[in-house]
């Protein structure tokens, strides 16, 4: 079973419509929050139980559960192949993937996860090793867009890259050493982004394989910037031209 926890998790999670096992609020939490999560579970027939918060303690193993968890059967990841054709059959014609190379801290992972859906994306790609996993820190990070946006597990990033070329997608690295500037890349075709881990940035054999690779100017002493950060200001650039284009 995977463990929600949390406000965000748990009501994301519901109202996505994920079939969940149970919901444990702790006895004493009254607040509109709550009342909410109550709601949302008697309408769709999820058991609800009122437990100590030491029991909810040991049922998240850890006390960050502000005073709610629900269980949920285990959810398979997605694949690559249901992406991109979740992609092609959106009202977006275009699609936008999200690919991460290595990115280990499970908080950043979650933050992407909820900025992708925030931006648009139709999916994001992680592989299966050297990175992190879909746990419920992640699911927690992402204030429930977990719930919302598939993910894919892959064995081999590099091959999923050639896939998603074949299919029609250009690649775009992002890279602080790169010359040319993320602006001045084109995001208004089917793109997939490609980010790198913490520290290390872009695995060679990675970068290799992008079409192109482009950086975030930055001033100052700072050279790069956190990996959630920085996704996020390439995908709002590739949302921003996507919009400019559909008004004109």
């Amino acid at each position: 079973m995977d463990r929600l926890t949390g406000i965000h998790a748990v009501r994301e999670a519901l109202e996505a419509g994920r079939p969940l096992d149970r919901i444990v609020i702790a006895k004493g939490r009254q607040d509109t929050r709550t009342e909410e999560i109550v709601q949302l579970a008697r309408k769709q027939g999820v058991p609800l139980r009122f437990e100590d918060r030491g029991q909810l303690d040991r049922l998240a193993n850890s006390k960050d559960h502000q005073g709610i968890v629900a269980l949920a059967a285990a959810r398979p990841a997605s694949t690559l192949e249901e992406i991109i054709e979740a992609a092609k059959a959106s009202d977006a014609a275009k699609g936008l993937i999200v690919l991460l190379d290595g990115v280990e801290d499970p908080h950043n992972l979650g933050a992407i996860i909820r900025t992708s859906l925030a931006a648009g994306a139709h999916g994001v790609v992680i592989p299966e090793r050297r990175a992190a996993g879909l746990t419920d820190t992640v699911s927690r990070a992402s204030a429930g867009a977990l719930s919302h946006l598939p993910v894919a597990k892959v064995t081999n990033l590099a091959r999923s890259m050639e896939e998603l070329k074949e299919a029609g997608y250009w690649l775009i690295g992002l890279d602080e050493t790169a010359e040319q500037s993320y602006t001045d890349a084109d995001y208004t075709s089917p793109v997939g982004i490609v980010l790198g881990g913490e520290g290390q940035g872009l695995h060679e054999l990675t970068r290799k394989r992008c079409d192109f690779v482009v950086s975030l100017p930055t001033v100052g002493p700072v050279k790069s910037l956190n990996v959630s950060v920085a996704a996020g200001v390439v995908l709002f650039e590739a949302r921003r031209q996507r919009m400019a284009q559909g008004k004109s």
